[in-house]
């Protein structure tokens, strides 16, 4: 069974959102009313509402580092994910967790980075060399 995700939340600013969520990130825009707007990120279906963003506090545990939850998440090809942290970087994207490897030569070995929208919503963007492995346990 093939599906798309969807996930809905908080933003204060629509106009905000267009820039860092098409702007920055890259993702085209859809549907939309004066109080929320859809893109489709990369390949899913997030609906940004004007209202107050989540409360998120940094506890959770991965390794030796205690990453937002909760969070939004997207793997990338290793290439891809290296150019969205490019993209990142040239925007002056402040990092929660700068992008770097974690679980080097493990079962899982996967690049990572963790920012936040304008809002505050956390964003994760992992890498994979092969995205076969992303279960691998």
């Amino acid at each position: 069974m093939h599906a798309l995700f969807h996930l809905a939340y908080h933003v204060t600013d629509l106009d905000a959102a267009r820039r860092f969520y098409g702007g920055v990130l890259g993702c085209r825009e859809g549907r939309s009313t004066g109080t929320w707007v859809d893109f489709d990120f990369f390949g899913h279906q997030i609906s940004l509402h004007l209202g107050e963003p989540f409360k998120t506090s940094d506890t959770g545990r991965v390794g030796e580092q205690l990453v937002p939850i909760p969070h939004l998440g997207l793997i990338l090809q290793r290439t891809d994910w290296q150019a969205m942290a490019d993209r990142l970087q040239a925007a002056g994207t402040a990092f929660v967790i700068e992008p770097h490897l974690r679980f080097a030569g493990q079962p899982g070995e996967q690049w990572t980075m963790f920012f936040r929208d304008p809002f505050g919503n956390p964003i994760e963007i992992k890498g994979f060399e092969d995205l076969a492995s992303v279960y691998q346990a």
